[in-house]
C-alpha cells in the first residue's frame, strides 16, 4: 500500500476549514426532522431534513447570511449566533462544541509528525498491561510488549502503522475485531472527523483521508456523514488468532509534555 504523501498540496487551510463547517451544518440540517425541530410537517418535502430557510428562522438570523455559512464562505459568526444554530439544529454537546471549534478556532500550524520523550517511552515500555501511544493524526509512534502480541504494530510498514490505516484498510484487524468491527470502526472515523476538521487543509491529513476513501468504502460512506464523537473509555471483543476470544477495556490519557500525544492502557478482562 502507499504511504502517505506529506508533501501534497492543497488549498489554503483557512478556506478548507470553512468549507468543513459548512458540511457540518449540511449534514445536520439534512438529518433533522420537522418534527424534532418542532416544526409540522407540511407538505412533502424532495430532500431529507429541513430546510435552509426554516433553520435561519428558528436560529433568528437571515437566511442569506445562513446560506453563506453553509456554502463555505468566510464569515465570521458570533458565539451568541452560534449557539443559537446549535439550538436550532438539536446538536448534542460534542456536536456543539466542535461546531464552536471550526467557526471560532485559530488555524493550526503545519503538522509534524512527533516524538515520543524518552521518558514517556520508557514508561510505556515497563508496563504490564498492552499500551501504545498515538499522535494527533493517530499515528503509532510508541507500543510495549504486551500490546505487540496482540495487536503486532512492529509487523507493520511504518506507512500503515496508524490506527485508522489498520482498521479499515488492514483485512486481518477486521477479522480480528469480528462481528463488533462495524460499530469500532465507525465510532474511530467519528472522533477522527472532530480532530481533522481543525486541520482541514494540511497535506498529511489530506493524504490520510485520501487514502482512506479509495481503500475502504465503509469509510467513504462513513466520512461523508460528517458525525463527530468525543474521545471516551469502552470495551473491545476480540478474536485473536491465536490468543482466542479476548475482552479488554481501556482508556486514554493526554500527555503533558505534548498534549497530542495519547496514551491507550488496555486491561484484560
Amino acid at each position: 500500500m502507499m504511504g502517505y504523501d506529506l508533501e501534497a498540496p492543497g488549498p489554503p487551510t483557512a478556506d478548507l476549514r470553512h468549507s468543513q463547517l459548512g458540511d457540518f451544518l449540511r449534514a445536520r440540517r439534512e438529518r433533522l426532522t420537522p418534527e424534532a425541530a418542532g416544526l409540522p410537517p407540511g407538505r412533502r418535502r424532495r430532500t431529507p431534513g429541513l430546510r435552509r430557510e426554516e433553520v435561519a428562522e428558528l436560529a433568528g438570523i437571515g437566511v442569506d447570511w445562513y446560506v453563506r455559512l453553509e456554502q463555505g464562505r468566510c464569515v465570521k459568526p458570533s458565539v451568541t449566533t452560534l449557539d443559537a444554530l446549535a439550538r436550532a439544529l438539536r446538536l448534542s454537546p460534542v456536536e456543539h462544541a466542535h461546531f464552536k471549534a471550526l467557526a471560532l478556532g485559530d488555524d493550526p500550524r503545519a503538522f509534524v509528525r512527533e516524538a515520543v520523550p524518552e521518558p514517556i517511552r520508557r514508561m510505556v515500555e515497563g508496563l504490564n498491561q498492552p499500551a501504545y501511544v498515538t499522535g494527533r493524526r493517530w499515528d503509532v509512534l510508541a507500543w510495549n510488549a504486551a500490546a505487540e502480541e496482540i495487536f503486532a504494530f512492529g509487523r507493520l510498514a511504518e506507512a500503515d502503522r496508524n490506527t485508522l490505516v489498520n482498521m479499515l484498510v488492514n483485512p486481518a484487524t477486521r477479522r480480528f475485531f469480528g462481528a463488533s468491527w462495524e460499530g469500532e470502526a465507525r465510532r474511530m472515523v467519528a472522533q477522527f472527523r472532530a480532530t481533522y476538521d481543525l486541520w482541514a487543509g494540511d497535506p498529511a491529513f489530506i493524504a490520510l483521508v485520501g487514502r482512506l476513501r479509495r481503500d475502504s468504502q465503509e469509510f467513504d460512506v462513513w466520512w461523508d456523514a460528517h458525525d463527530v464523537r468525543a474521545p471516551a473509555a469502552g470495551r473491545k471483543q476480540l478474536e485473536h488468532p491465536v490468543k482466542g476470544p479476548m475482552q479488554l477495556e481501556y482508556a486514554t490519557f493526554q500527555s503533558n509534555d505534548d498534549p497530542a500525544l495519547k496514551l491507550i492502557i488496555y486491561t484484560p478482562m
